[in-house]
This record gives C-alpha cells, sequence and structure tokens, in this order.
C-alpha cells in the first residue's frame, strides 16, 4: 500500500476510534449527572446520599454501588429490618421484579416494563400479544455466583428479605452500548424489585 494512502487510511481512522472512546467518556457523567439530579430532585420522595443521614433520622436516601448503580430501599427502615437474611455474593435470592428502560422520570402505573415476572401483570402483557406461558410470572431465583446483569448484582448486594427496591443504572451495568431486543443502546435502566427470600 503506498505510503500516501496510508496516511489517509490514519488520519480517517484514528479520530473515529478516538471519537468511539470520547463518546463513552461523555456519555458516563452525563448519565451518572441525570441520575443523581432525578434522585434529588425529581424522585418521589426526594432522595439524599448515604452519606448525608443522621444516625437519628430516617431520611429515605440512596447508596452507590459498583461503577454507578443507586439503589433505595424503599422499606429500609421498617422495624427488625437486620434480623432478615441479607444477600451476599454467595446467595440465591428470589425476587419479583418490574424492569424499564429509564426516561429520568417517575415510573408511575402507566409506565410499562420492557421485562417483568409481577403477576399483576400478566394479563396486560397478554393483552399486549404476549403468548400465554411464554414466559413465567412466578417469582425468579438468582443465583448470585451465577450468570448476572452486572448492575443487578450490584443493586440486590447487601439487600435483605422483604426489601423493596428501586435501582437505577448506566447503560455500561445494565446492556451495554448493544441494541438488546426492545432497548436501545446505552439506555439507562431501572430494576424495580422485591426481596421475596434469600437462602
Amino acid at each position: 500500500m503506498p505510503m500516501k494512502r496510508l496516511i489517509i487510511l490514519l488520519g480517517v481512522a484514528l479520530p473515529v476510534l478516538f471519537c468511539s472512546c470520547s463518546d463513552e467518556k461523555d456519555i458516563l457523567p452525563e448519565q451518572r449527572e441525570k441520575l443523581v439530579s432525578y434522585l434529588e430532585k425529581t424522585h418521589s420522595p426526594a432522595l439524599i446520599p448515604e452519606a448525608s443521614v443522621d444516625e437519628d433520622g430516617q431520611l429515605p436516601f440512596y447508596t452507590t454501588a459498583g461503577s454507578t448503580v443507586y439503589r433505595y430501599i424503599v422499606n429500609y427502615y421498617r422495624p427488625n429490618r437486620e434480623s432478615y437474611p441479607e444477600v451476599t455474593a454467595s446467595s440465591k435470592v428470589t425476587i419479583t421484579f418490574r424492569a424499564y428502560v429509564f426516561s429520568y422520570s417517575n415510573i408511575t402505573d402507566s409506565t410499562f416494563p420492557f421485562y417483568s415476572n409481577d403477576p399483576l401483570l400478566q394479563a396486560a402483557y397478554e393483552d399486549m400479544g404476549l403468548t400465554p406461558g411464554a414466559w413465567s410470572f412466578e417469582p425468579r431465583t438468582i443465583d448470585m455466583r451465577g450468570d448476572i446483569l452486572k448492575g443487578l448484582w450490584h443493586a440486590l448486594l447487601g439487600c435483605r428479605e422483604g426489601d423493596d427496591v428501586e435501582s437505577y443504572m448506566t447503560y455500561n451495568e445494565a446492556f451495554g452500548d448493544k441494541y438488546f431486543t426492545t432497548i436501545p443502546r446505552e439506555s439507562p435502566v431501572a430494576w424495580y424489585f422485591r426481596v421475596e427470600s434469600v437462602e
């Protein structure tokens, strides 16, 4: 290949390569900022970071896990929570869940999840054309040592049996930079789940 053509190709290819890396660096901080802004300003109730919680207070707060998984345990302050089994890296956890592509706005009853095993939604999915029995609406048992979505693993770790949890994650903790079924590439996602049991 003539040197002139190689230099032209490199001149075109290198900016494209660096552009990809630059996109990731731009997308993650932006998604983090939007998630924190949502949790602290738009979420109902407004949340504070865990580090800002007083010892005596019972303010709703979020924690951060992994590189960018934000978790709010709705019923954190319930009596005797600490006496229930805790999810560890070697647990088997049974959950009922709803998973959403997240658009930095409140998830309401009219927000439809892209995937769920919540029996309350079974009829709605079937009305939309899901073949009855196509997937289970029974609680799902997850082995924390198995193949599990990275962000969901971080969201589950440290939860306790009976916890009702909202977790929000940047695309790199969810489905990455490729399209995944109906989920657009680089989408932040939210998983709402109840920890039914921990073994």
